[in-house]
């Protein structure tokens, strides 16, 4: 990814475009797409919008490490605005579901998708915060963002909605997991910490 957006980030340097104007610009896109197209019922349009700049995630990292300007403000803000869109993806669909989509149960695992998910980087952050490491886990963000949208389109080509539910009852659980998984990885290392305090 590095090498495809190396060239669109000096373009966007050169024009005086920060890395911070992307990762606010993308965020932006992404929630107010979602909370318009999905709710809707643009399943397909929104899923592709969306899926552009996700994809795109990263050219912001890129034009900061090629200005030399990458720190932890960008790291930061970058992390923090991932979660807005995050949120924004799932309340989209729960809107849909819980309206014209008319399908509760999905629109249920569309939320618990959205509060659960909500503890997994939390989980990571509270970790890094106490000096410890709780990267681990079977459902990071990426992996949930692909599963979800994947889903959504195919429910937007015809597929029965059961698609994206069954992708939501496994999303939801995964989270789950993964909490555990890092809850587990910080009990270990604080354990060790105790016995060579």
């Amino acid at each position: 990814m590095t090498r495809i957006f190396t060239p669109v980030a000096k373009l966007l340097l050169r024009l005086g475009v920060s890395p911070d104007a992307v990762t606010i610009t993308g965020t932006l896109v992404v929630v107010v797409t979602a909370l318009w197209a999905f709710p809707t019922g643009h399943l397909l349009l929104g899923t592709l919008v969306i899926s552009f700049f996700v994809l795109t995630d990263s050219l912001d990292g890129v034009m900061a490490r090629t200005a030399g300007r990458s720190g932890p403000w960008g790291a930061f803000l970058d992390s923090t605005l991932d979660r807005f869109s995050d949120a924004a993806i799932f309340a989209g669909l729960v809107l849909w579901f819980y309206g014209e989509g008319d399908d509760h149960l999905t629109g249920t695992l569309a939320l618990a998708c959205l509060a659960i998910g909500s503890f997994v980087p939390y989980a990571r952050a509270r970790a890094e915060g106490l000096g410890m490491t709780a990267a681990v886990g079977i459902a990071e963000r990426a992996d949930r963002l692909v599963l979800v949208l994947v889903a959504t389109a195919l429910v937007a080509f015809g597929l029965p909605v059961t698609v994206l539910t069954v992708v939501l009852v496994v999303l939801a659980l995964a989270s789950i997991v993964t909490v555990g998984q890092r809850m587990a990885t910080v009990r270990r290392q604080a354990r060790e910490l105790e016995r060579t305090s």
